[in-house]
């Protein structure tokens, strides 16, 4: 099949959310004998890439600073040249990661009789779908007109049913278990990682830090590893005014498995998380995780053999749950729990998953 990937950017060395997933997809696409291709946008000139297998389509985005001045969505004028690339190849299928993609891929949908998915990146709300000028319309767009819709996780489908009033498919993002698995020795004392951005407001680090405050005053020696800022060098300093024991590595493709690895415990303090992809590779490691009772948080940590789960905001409830979680990682059979956990998100399976879905839709548009 040939099958096109939309998305706004498309940085592969970044491993960030919607892009690592996509670029994961494509990759196992192309180890099935698929031909995907990915349609992105930058600020430099239009240009072809070739990764891992699969082209990358990096169409030249014009200036949106009035635009987003104006309090429109994010990456709207990229869209006419997403359009035109899809116009332009042999694609079967379209499938966007985000509302302004979306809007391309129906257009082209509607013109060729093609079928068009939309993956909803996020957990819906109110204030988020209200809060830039024209997000509801895309979105509502995105969902009733697509030929499918998927959810990253059963919760972020419920909060899809609730506030846009359809039922999405849920296929989980997938873990390279090769990439992320156990290996080497954990470190000497106790350590708890975080690989969220640490001055991205909405993963709440200064929560953890806060809890890790509380830790310390059990464990005097554990210290708490944070993702180096990149937006805010600030950041860093004031999350080492609020604990001791706090430090700071460069969260890059190669260096995360290994300090998952290394390890004891891996936490992720986001709220209204969708999926949480980075403790599910810390399972893979055999790293025992920590994060919120809601949200797709939950569903991977969904049984106390692998972590803990705490509510709301309570940095003391948060302390809690990291500190049953350094114990347990002490247990010579979590990390073998742990890595079974992970191998239910594995990318082979997500792969298939998604591929399953686009031969039914490619099949059903045929006939």
């Amino acid at each position: 099949m040939r099958i096109a990937l939309l998305n706004p950017t498309f940085w592969p060395e970044v491993q960030r959310g919607s892009e690592r997933m996509i670029g994961d997809l494509a990759a196992g696409m192309v180890e099935l004998g698929h031909k995907p291709r990915v349609i992105a946008s930058h600020p430099g000139r239009s240009t072809t890439l070739d990764e891992r297998g699969y082209p990358v389509v990096l169409n030249r985005r014009p200036p949106d600073g009035l635009l987003l001045r104006r309090a429109f969505q994010p990456y709207l004028s990229h869209v006419p040249l997403s359009l035109l690339s899809l116009t332009r190849g042999d694609d079967q299928l379209a499938h966007a990661f985000y509302p302004t993609d979306a809007a391309a891929a129906l257009r082209w949908a509607r013109r060729t009789g093609r079928p068009a998915v939309f993956s909803y990146m996020g957990v819906p709300q109110r204030e988020t779908l209200a809060a830039r000028r024209l997000s509801l319309r895309l979105v509502r767009d995105a969902v009733t007109a697509s030929d499918a819709v998927l959810a990253l996780s059963e919760a972020a489908a419920q909060a899809m049913r609730r506030w846009l009033g359809v039922s999405p498919r849920v296929i989980y993002p997938g873990v390279d278990l090769e990439r992320f698995s156990p290996g080497g020795e954990r470190d000497p004392v106790p350590t708890i990682v975080c690989a969220a951005a640490s001055d991205d407001p909405r993963k709440r680090v200064d929560l953890l830090a806060r809890a890790f405050r509380r830790v310390r005053r059990e464990r005097p020696d554990a210290r708490l590893l944070l993702d180096r800022p990149r937006r805010d060098a600030a950041a860093a300093e004031r999350l080492r005014e609020i604990s001791d024991g706090i430090e700071f590595f460069d969260a890059s493709p190669d260096e995360v498995p290994r300090v998952f690895g290394r390890a004891w415990v891996s936490a992720l303090t986001s709220y209204k998380e969708a999926f949480g992809l980075v403790l599910a590779e810390a399972l893979a490691c055999g790293t025992p995780a920590v994060g919120t009772d809601e949200g797709g948080i939950s569903e991977i940590v969904d049984r106390p053999e692998v972590g803990r789960l705490f509510a709301g905001d309570d940095e003391a409830a948060l302390a809690t749950a990291l500190l049953e979680a350094l114990e347990l990682a002490s247990d010579p059979a979590t990390a073998e729990r742990c890595r079974r956990r992970a191998e239910r998100f594995a990318t082979d399976r997500c792969t298939a998953d998604h591929v399953a879905l686009y031969a039914e839709l490619v099949g059903r548009s045929r006939r």
